[in-house]
Parts: C-alpha cells; sequence; structure tokens
C-alpha cells in the first residue's frame, strides 16, 4: 500500500451515519462499516447488539493523507456527533454505539488527544471518547455497506443521517466530492 494511504477507524454512534457522511469527503478511498474492540473473532450484528462482546460500531477509512489529513478528519468526527454521551448516540443506547477513536500510529493517537483538548470547550459535559489502539477490524454484513444509499427515504435515515450530511456541507465545503 502507498505510504500516503492511511487507514483510520472512528466509532460515534450507528455506522450507517458516519458511514454515508465520511463517503463525500474528498481523499477517502474507501469506508467500510464493521466492528472493532471486541472479544470475539468475526462477531454477527446480533452478536454485537446484544452487548455483551464489547465490539463498537465503526467505519474504517482509507485515505490519501495528502489530500485530507487524519486531523480534519478527527474535525469531522467530532461535528459529527456528540462525544459527551456514554455508550449512546440520541436513542441507539449500549456500549457498540461508544465514541471511540481507534489509532493505528503514535501520531493518531496523539491528534486524537490534542483533538479532545480542542473540543473539550465547545461542549458543556465531559468528552468521554475513547482513544484505544486499533484492534482487528471485521467487516459488517453486505446490507450495512454504504446503507443510506439505498435507504434514504427511511425514517432513521431522512431524521438522523440526512442532517449529518448537511451539517458536513455546511462547515467542511472544501473537502466535500
Amino acid at each position: 500500500m502507498d505510504k500516503e494511504i492511511q487507514t483510520a477507524t472512528f466509532g460515534a454512534g450507528c455506522f450507517w451515519c458516519i458511514d454515508a457522511a465520511f463517503r463525500n469527503v474528498l481523499g477517502v478511498n474507501s469506508v467500510k462499516s464493521g466492528y472493532a474492540g471486541g472479544a470475539i473473532k468475526n462477531p454477527s450484528y446480533q452478536q454485537i447488539c446484544s452487548g455483551l462482546t464489547n465490539h463498537a460500531e465503526v467505519i474504517q477509512i482509507k485515505f490519501d493523507e495528502t489530500k485530507i489529513s487524519f486531523e480534519v478528519l478527527l474535525d469531522m468526527l467530532f461535528t459529527l456527533h456528540n462525544p459527551t454521551q456514554l455508550n449512546r448516540q440520541g436513542n441507539d443506547i449500549g456500549t457498540q454505539y461508544r465514541s471511540v477513536i481507534f489509532y493505528h500510529n503514535d501520531a493518531q493517537k496523539n491528534l486524537a488527544e490534542q483533538a479532545i483538548i480542542k473540543y473539550q470547550p465547545h461542549f458543556s459535559a465531559k468528552i468521554v471518547t475513547e482513544i484505544t489502539p486499533a484492534s482487528e477490524f471485521y467487516l459488517a454484513e453486505n446490507y450495512h455497506q454504504d446503507y443510506y444509499a439505498a435507504n434514504q427515504e427511511q425514517p432513521y435515515c431522512s431524521m438522523l443521517i440526512g442532517p449529518k450530511i448537511k451539517k458536513l456541507k455546511e462547515e467542511f465545503i472544501e473537502y466535500l466530492k
């Protein structure tokens, strides 16, 4: 793999929401929904939802660092979700919906720590985003991949994902396709 192509792994609630947003970013070569941080190999969605595996719903991004920086991706992440909600985002509740940054190297760890310091003054509650070494990533089932593209009219998608994409366009237009 090219040295310029890097990996970022983020959890921020339901992976459908952030998957759809990051697909619009210049320099992002791919976005995959999946699971990370848990105790069993090759978990299923049903196992994740049980709360017993400790996996988080995450997206794994392959990005070209000559076109988009990890720091800007972090800015987008903190804009797209509420990092002060422990083990939830809105009505999605459980450890699988936790806010987490799985870092792939020391530089990402340092940038993630700096991002929390940078964004903490923007929130009245404490940021609870975990910063954790990257663990094995397990690809989610096919129907979870690019879910929003096939289900934009579904109420969950139109109420939650559409506004996230709109917010991304308003705040990061120079980085979007």
